[in-house]
């Protein structure tokens, strides 16, 4: 990004339009954003949020309608282009080269430090430690992307546009990875940067959108359905504009009678893939009919925990006791075979094949199974009424169920991912952030999904860092931190403030 882009004092789109095969995601809209503004875009998932910024950036072309920077016309024919003009975006889904290094991520947009022999490292180095510092954004440099959770990530690329120097800034569920007291520094932090830049904050967490923006737009079907000053609504009148009723999340019941242990996790050690121990003699038991919220600062475990559980990471020493079988360094298909059900953390990774069609994600571990193959042969017919059933069961928006999974907007990947968990069946459930990017009414479906099969006896470990959610739906509460449980917290004991205290690895918290 050019630092040197003039101060964009106005941005307006006018009459954006863009159609794909079967689907009009963006109807008509006009938005207008003015210097020292938020303008917060909501709706509900496959709204058309994303596509529209896409468009902004040059990544997509509008069929119709004009983008106006500065009351003066200006067309994008890359990211390029908007880089150059001053925007910036951090994308929902990260834009970052998992085999470099954040330095080298950096470096591959830093064009002040290109030069025709060899490129200035400590330039970009000393860039990078300026923008941490200046907006207490901790990055680890030289650590490779791969080796970022999914929260740190999103830290490397909010460091990495703001490192190019942007004048308008586009963020795209900026918090949907950072914990609670993560996400309050950041609002702080772009409260403090609005002096400096303007802002397009697309979120499902509405009371993020009432506490950082000034305006709101509500998206429906590719179209804007309101608009209005943020402060003159409620996070309950903006939610019955986004779905066209009231959301109301549920709580779980009052009746806890929990049967046999389904899941001891006795001193498992787990290595982490920069070689140290991310668990360390972690010792857990969850019952039948319980929902064990697991509550910690990303980082500290969570995804070794939830790989071991389900076969793709090795353990050092330890067992994983499944129904009083060890699984620990089992293969995948000898556990999802056991009755464990997977909701992983990096949905794009791990939790389908982008190439593969809606329907052939919905099976890809039950494809041999004799409901859905004779022979080897798959039953098409079968395939294709279950894959309707559960788009229309999980409100998955897409024009049929044969389109690209990896086509799909985030918060419908995550629903085709939960559609296949959910229905299978599983005797366990391991659920890593199962609503991150879900719209409202999104999450409620979903928390009363996890909440009925609890009733059935199902098992659950749900790992998640809103901590809402967690207080919400957990029978117990267990906290992490540096790879071992600090503290398993019942129902009604726990609350935001000690949860938080806990999770910054205090362990002397009597009287609170």
């Amino acid at each position: 990004m050019n630092s040197n882009a003039g101060q964009i004092h106005s941005l307006r789109l006018e009459h954006i339009t863009k159609r794909f095969p079967g689907v009009l995601a963006s109807d008509d809209i006009s938005i207008t954003v003015r210097q020292g503004e938020v303008l917060a875009l909501v709706g509900e998932n496959g709204a058309g949020k994303t596509t529209l910024m896409n468009i902004l950036m040059g990544l997509y072309q509008s069929d119709e309608g004009r983008i106006l920077i500065n009351d003066e016309p200006v067309r994008f024919h890359s990211p390029r282009d908007a880089i150059a003009a001053g925007l910036g975006m951090v994308h929902q889904q990260y834009m970052l080269v998992p085999n470099m290094t954040v330095l080298e991520n950096v470096a591959l947009g830093y064009t002040q430090a290109w030069n025709p022999v060899k490129l200035n490292y400590g330039m970009i180095r000393s860039r990078i430690e300026e923008i941490s510092k200046r907006y207490a954004l901790p990055v680890d440099i030289d650590a490779y992307i791969w080796q970022l959770s999914v929260g740190e990530q999103q830290r490397v690329e909010l460091v990495k546009t703001l490192c190019l120097g942007a004048k308008f800034l586009i963020l795209d569920e900026p918090t949907s990875a950072l914990t609670p007291q993560e996400t309050d520094d950041l609002i702080a932090l772009l409260k403090r940067m609005n002096s400096e830049l303007s802002i397009i904050f697309i979120s499902h967490k509405l009371q993020e959108v009432k506490d950082l923006s000034n305006k709101v737009t509500i998206l429906r079907h590719g179209a804007v359905v309101f608009e209005g000053n943020t402060a003159d609504h409620s996070s309950q009148d903006i939610a019955a504009l986004m779905t066209g009723r009231e959301v109301n999340l549920p709580h779980r019941e009052d009746d806890f009678a929990p049967g046999e242990e389904a899941l001891k996790l006795e001193e498992l050690c787990v290595r982490s893939d920069r070689g140290f121990l991310a668990l360390n003699k972690l010792d857990l038991t969850i019952r039948a009919g319980e929902i064990m919220g697991l509550a910690g600062v990303s980082g500290n475990g969570q995804k070794e925990l939830a790989e071991a559980i389900n076969g793709l990471r090795k353990t050092e020493s330890g067992k994983i006791l499944f129904f009083g079988g060890n699984i620990a360094n089992r293969s995948p298909a000898f556990i999802i075979r056991r009755g464990m059900g997977y909701i992983p953390e990096e949905r794009n990774e791990e939790g389908i094949v982008p190439s593969f069609s809606m329907k052939e994600n919905f099976i890809l571990k039950d494809s041999d199974q004799e409901v859905y193959s004779r022979h080897r042969l798959l039953k098409q017919k079968v395939i294709n009424e279950r894959a309707e059933e559960l788009r229309q069961q999980f409100d998955i928006r897409s024009p049929n169920t044969t389109v690209a999974a990896g086509s799909l907007s985030g918060g419908n990947i995550q629903k085709v991912i939960l559609a296949r968990e959910l229905t299978r069946n599983p005797k366990f459930l391991v659920a890593v952030y199962p609503t991150r990017g879900l719209d409202l009414g999104a999450a409620e479906f979903i928390h009363k999904q996890l909440l009925a099969k609890r009733r059935e006896g199902f098992g659950i470990l749900l790992i998640s860092e809103e901590l809402e959610e967690i207080m919400n739906l957990s029978d117990r509460i267990a906290v992490i931190f540096k790879g071992q449980i600090q503290r398993v917290l019942n129902y009604g004991e726990a609350n935001r403030r000690l949860l938080g205290i806990l999770m910054a690895g205090v362990q002397n918290v009597e009287g609170i």
